[in-house]
């Protein structure tokens, strides 16, 4: 995988699958009991000085919990179902159908998070809501 601006596990690098399927594994424990469960105190794995690329919400583990806490409250019926998962170097990538409401389409969304020595410490995301009518037959999910 290239990444241009960063430095992760580059194609020609020994890859340590152990190390990534326990990344995944807490990326994945982590978001159904945070984003579904609304269990607030599972971002104790994610680190104080989490990095969010997301520019609506804040940096930091504290400003974190504190914006979902309110979304949470606002939307007490969301659900973040992950459709797919993988990992490259210490990436670990969520494909999500994501609903604030049970009964809305929702939308597509992919979670991109950087693990370090077993903390979340940065998150980016695209959001793609799910159209009425698409021009394909495909779902996208």
């Amino acid at each position: 995988m290239l990444v241009s601006g960063a430095v992760h596990a580059a194609p020609t690098e020994t890859r340590d699958l152990k190390q990534e399927e326990s990344n995944r594994a807490l990326v994945v424990d982590f978001y159904d009991r945070f984003f579904n469960k609304h269990e607030v105190g599972a971002a104790s794995v994610v680190a104080d000085s989490y990095k969010q690329h997301n520019p609506e919400v804040p940096d930091g583990k504290a400003p974190f919990v504190s914006y979902f806490s309110g979304f949470f409250k606002q939307h007490p019926k969301t659900s973040s179902r992950i459709v797919r998962t993988a990992t490259s170097g210490d990436l670990v990538y969520l494909h999500v159908h994501f609903r604030a409401e049970p009964s809305d389409r929702g939308s597509a969304v992919v979670d991109i998070f950087r693990v370090e020595k077993g903390r979340i410490v940065e998150h980016w995301d695209v959001v793609q809501d799910v159209p009425e009518k698409a021009a394909n037959g495909n779902t996208m999910f």
